[in-house]
């Protein structure tokens, strides 16, 4: 029922002159996030039942997301790789060790690919020092040499 919803929505956009959204967020009609739900069509394509595929396809100007794909999530290798050397090392190199990082510490990076990351350095040390039993040898030494306090 929701899907239906969802897909009349769309087409009364098509049927009003309006350009389906493309990304979440961009057209919110009724509480709904069409923007998303034809993101998630998309993406989605090869799980669609074949007559949901067709009209999408042939009611509504879709089509399957082919290679534009979302990029993945990050690992817990990569969020640790990002908090350490990113946010902790720049805390550092600004008040000389993490003993005094506050619980709303927040920093900012820029990627590689030029967009900006937050990251809630606080939480994470925070979290760190509560669960500093269950950490890596290797991962307490990274702390240590930036000076944690435990």
């Amino acid at each position: 029922m929701a899907w239906q919803r969802r897909y009349r929505l769309c087409r009364g956009l098509i049927e009003a002159g309006t350009e389906l959204p493309t990304d979440p967020g961009q057209i919110t009609l009724q509480g709904e996030d069409l923007g998303a739900w034809v993101q998630a069509q998309r993406l989605g394509w090869d799980q669609l039942l074949p007559a949901r595929a067709w009209m999408l396809e042939n009611m509504l100007p879709l089509s399957p997301a082919g290679s534009e794909r979302p990029s993945a999530a990050r690992t817990q290798n990569d969020e640790w790789a990002l908090n350490i050397s990113g946010a902790a090392k720049e805390f550092h190199a600004r008040e000389g060790s993490l003993q005094t990082v506050p619980r709303k510490a927040v920093v900012q990076l820029s990627e590689p690919d030029g967009r900006q990351t937050t990251v809630k350095l606080g939480l994470f040390i925070g979290n760190c020092r509560r669960r500093a039993d269950k950490l890596t040898s290797e991962r307490r030494a990274e702390l240590d040499a930036l000076g944690m306090r435990w």
